[in-house]
């Protein structure tokens, strides 16, 4: 199988950039879709609008889930506008449905994430749920997005809850990349992980540990350090590729089982996923130090390492052993572990992560 590595053909990252947008995406065409929240229109509609030129623009309002039935919907609505590309305004989920649309019907598409919330911008991926917010499947696609656009004003001027949880899904990077490395898995576009994805992927946590803590102090003043453009690149871009081209594991197969919890919906996917990686170092039997130090990191910028944290107060085994048999289907990423891996030994990597956190927060 040959090394392969996935890529946005553009990756733009600045500050103001968000009133250049429709010059970048001339290159595709004058007629715009835009995809995005009603909150998000009023923050980026008047930058657009600065630099709009002779493009025509159709914004459309995300009805909140990344499901099929939104996307169908999404579908109609552009065959009906006449738009030539897809823009995705918002978060992981705008990002995932634009993706979706366009690929369905064969147009391209530009991501501009308004948070750094998920690694979901540069990837050739669109995680589909039910219309209730239960994963379904991974939609796995032709290519990356055709351009990523990230005006780091607007995103350090988002809640910081946003781009910590982008940390906990891009703290996964390195260690799922790791499993796939051991195990001999293919990536997510096919192939094997390349020098260049797995470096990126151990940037990607070396940037989190070096930058975090400073990034998220900035962003609850709504300012933009260095370390808050630092931090936007490692959850976006770095851990973008670095998933994708390295590879997926425990960590993500864990937070798709949690979906079956109720509970844990009010979670962002990053929190979940912060959670899942405690849970596959756990399974792994990891270093003490190399647990100690996610766990460090966790606790530092409010990342959930508990069960309770993520909105379990009361725990049934019936129900973790739920997610821990939804965690092992064999259309996820469970498998990609560097040994065998079952229900029951996942049920207690869970519990055994939650008694670490409960243990270290006393």
């Amino acid at each position: 199988m040959a090394m392969i590595i996935g890529s946005p053909t553009r990756y733009i990252q600045g500050k103001g950039e968000m009133k250049n947008l429709c010059s970048y995406a001339d290159n595709y065409g004058k007629k715009l879709f835009i995809l995005t929240s009603a909150s998000g229109r009023k923050r980026v509609e008047p930058a657009i609008t600065q630099g709009q030129g002779d493009s025509e623009i159709v914004y459309e309002t995300f009805n909140g889930e990344c499901c099929m039935t939104e996307i169908n919907r999404l579908i109609e609505v552009v065959k009906n506008a006449g738009s030539e590309i897809i823009v995705g305004i918002g978060g992981g989920k705008i990002h995932d449905t634009a993706k979706a649309v366009a690929y369905y019907m064969k147009k391209p598409v530009m991501i501009v994430p308004t948070i750094a919330s998920t690694d979901a911008p540069c990837s050739a991926l669109s995680v589909i749920y039910t219309d209730e917010g239960v994963f379904e499947k991974y939609l796995f696609l032709p290519s990356s997005p055709n351009m990523v656009m990230i005006d780091t004003d607007i995103v350090s001027k988002a809640p910081v809850r946003l781009l910590i949880s982008g940390m906990g899904d891009a703290m996964a990077t390195y260690f799922e990349a790791r499993a796939c490395k051991r195990s001999d898995a293919a990536n997510c576009v096919g192939g094997k992980c390349t020098l260049a994805a797995m470096n990126l992927a151990q940037l990607c946590y070396d940037t989190l540990m070096d930058s975090g803590v400073q990034a998220m102090i900035a962003v609850k003043e709504g300012i933009c350090t260095k370390a808050v453009e630092n931090v936007i690149e490692a959850n976006t871009y770095l851990s973008g590729i670095g998933f994708e081209s390295g590879g997926l594991a425990a960590a993500h197969a864990i937070h798709n089982g949690l979906t079956a919890i109720p509970e844990t919906h009010k979670l962002y996917h990053g929190e979940k996923v912060a959670f899942g990686t405690l849970v596959q170092l756990v399974l792994e039997d990891a270093g003490e130090d190399e647990i100690m130090e996610v766990i460090d990191f966790c606790t530092e910028v409010g990342l959930p390492i508990t069960l309770k944290e993520l909105g379990i107060t009361e725990v049934n085994p019936e129900k973790i052993m739920e997610a821990a048999t939804l965690a092992c289907a064999p259309e996820d990423t469970m498998g990609n572990m560097p040994f065998e891996v079952t229900p029951e030994t996942v049920y207690a990597a869970i519990m055994g992560a939650d008694a670490l956190g409960r243990y270290y927060s006393e």
